[in-house]
């Protein structure tokens, strides 16, 4: 059986593949070590979330555990209202829509459809704006890249990459100490 990926890890690997591979090294570590103020940032406004604060109403799910046999993808979700079908991801600052957002959001989609879920809406919320920005369902031909993606994920080899990411990217990087 193949190993599930991590939903999270879609957009690093956008972010830079190398990335993931120092992200999965450090897991273990306590992330004051490796993170810095975006991440720290982020993963405080996910408390609300993970301790299912968003809302009382019954209709939200927040943080709900979600898997694909289909995909092997595991993580978890922001939001999803079940009564309008609309599946919501947070981000702390959205400057733009990256390809790794949607990835995210088409990921979540295919576990909660797996699952017995409908999905008609998809949004990318960023939460220090309070801006909301609707992402159009996947077609046949989104689907497929998509699935390409995640098949090159899987089969990402370091050792074999000759990958090295723009410069800019790398500026921006936590672990740009650690890559040659």
């Amino acid at each position: 059986m193949e190993d599930y990926i991590q939903i999270s890890k879609l957009n690093d690997f956008i972010f830079c593949p190398k990335s993931l591979y120092f992200h999965s090294l450090f897991e273990s570590f306590d992330q004051k070590t490796y993170h810095d103020t975006p991440q720290t940032v982020g993963k405080i406004s996910h408390e609300i979330i993970d301790k299912g604060q968003y809302s009382s109403l019954k209709k939200y799910l927040q943080g709900l555990e979600i898997f694909s046999d289909k995909y092997s993808l595991c993580g978890k979700i922001d939001i999803y209202d079940k009564d309008e079908g609309i599946l919501i991801e947070r981000k702390y600052k959205v400057k733009k829509i990256y390809q790794g957002y949607i990835y995210q959001l088409y990921a979540q989609m295919f576990c909660l459809q797996e699952m017995g879920y409908r999905v008609n809406k998809l949004f990318i919320h960023s939460l220090s704006d309070n801006k909301r920005y609707p992402i159009d369902l996947p077609t046949v031909d989104e689907i497929k890249i998509f699935e390409d993606f995640i098949h090159e994920v899987r089969s990402f080899d370091i050792l074999k990459s000759h990958y090295f990411a723009p410069p800019a990217k790398c500026a921006m990087c936590i672990y740009k100490p650690l890559c040659h």
